[in-house]
């Protein structure tokens, strides 16, 4: 039989088997032998083992369309990074991080700022909002600005989602759980509250795991993360992976332009023109000084 794996935990992999329901299953260890381990959204074949307890083990892993290590989810069509407006402030350094990350692997990547009750009514709109949505629409990004809370933006969100396999991924405390919940009542997802002192959530979600929101429109929740710095790049690389800078290439002087320290770099001088946000190109001057400096180490 073949399933989509829903659930990992603690070893056992809960697959969904069509209309024969979940099953729990133990991954062979063909697949520990070859260094393999079987994620969240893998098709797989399985051996049932126990009808009458739903039980099996994963003989297979069916050729993924694609993987994510960080989250570790498999086959997704998009990703939908949430953060905060507020209550925590956006680690936008985290969240460009995360964008590069999604860029590498070639999946689309939607922005939704949550918590946007807390910095805006619906007839005033706030400086720090306008600010996110000028920077993120500008690099190409589709962002969205939604409040659990109040209720707002949540059709947007409903609408981005719609036929799509979806990964939710986002640091603590920015209302994930809560977005979900409110897309999934049946989810029931624990929400976590705020460290004053630090402004950062509790982990509430512990593992990832997918939901049917209707007919062929899912959701991959995903534990929250802090960090971001895993990817394989060379430092002459990552220019490729910010959408604002690819609309512009082969406009610097220089062929190889890696737009730190070259004159006549058509990036540089859109950041003087506002054109490419500002803070978007200081990130990535910290991410190339990173994997630059990494090879010394």
């Amino acid at each position: 039989m073949t399933g989509k794996i829903v659930k990992g935990i603690a070893g056992f992999y809960y697959v969904h088997v069509g209309e024969a329901g979940v099953y729990e299953c133990k991954a062979k260890g063909i697949f520990r032998f070859k260094n393999i381990k079987p994620l969240v959204g893998d098709n797989v074949k399985v051996d049932i083992i126990d009808e009458v307890n739903k039980k099996g083990n994963i003989t297979d892993i069916l050729p993924r369309k694609n993987s994510l290590i960080r989250p570790s989810v498999a086959n997704i069509d998009q990703a939908m990074v949430i953060f905060a407006v507020k209550s925590p402030m956006p680690n936008l350094n985290l969240l460009d991080r995360f964008l590069v990350m999604m860029e590498t692997q070639g999946i689309e990547s939607v922005i939704c700022f949550n918590k946007a009750d807390l910095a805006l009514s619906e007839y005033r709109e706030d400086k720090d909002i306008t600010e996110l949505k000028e920077s993120y629409e500008k690099a190409g990004y589709k962002v969205i600005f939604t409040s659990t809370a109040k209720g707002w933006g949540i059709e947007s969100v409903y609408e981005t989602l719609k036929g799509k396999t979806t990964a939710f991924a986002g640091p603590s405390g920015v209302g994930k759980s809560s977005m979900l919940n409110v897309l999934i009542p049946d989810a029931c997802m624990e929400t976590g509250d705020i460290s004053k002192k630090i402004e950062r959530g509790k982990h509430t979600t512990r593992h990832s795991e997918i939901f049917n929101v209707n007919g062929d429109t899912y959701i991959v929740d995903t534990p929250g993360f802090s960090s971001v710095y895993a990817w394989a790049l060379k430092e002459e690389e990552l220019k490729e992976y910010f959408p604002e800078f690819e609309k512009l290439k082969g406009q610097c002087r220089f062929n190889g332009c890696v737009h730190v320290n070259e004159p006549d770099c058509a990036i540089k001088q859109a950041v003087e023109k506002n054109t490419i946000a500002k803070t978007r190109y200081e990130n990535y001057l910290l991410m190339f000084d990173e994997i630059k400096n990494r090879k010394k180490y």
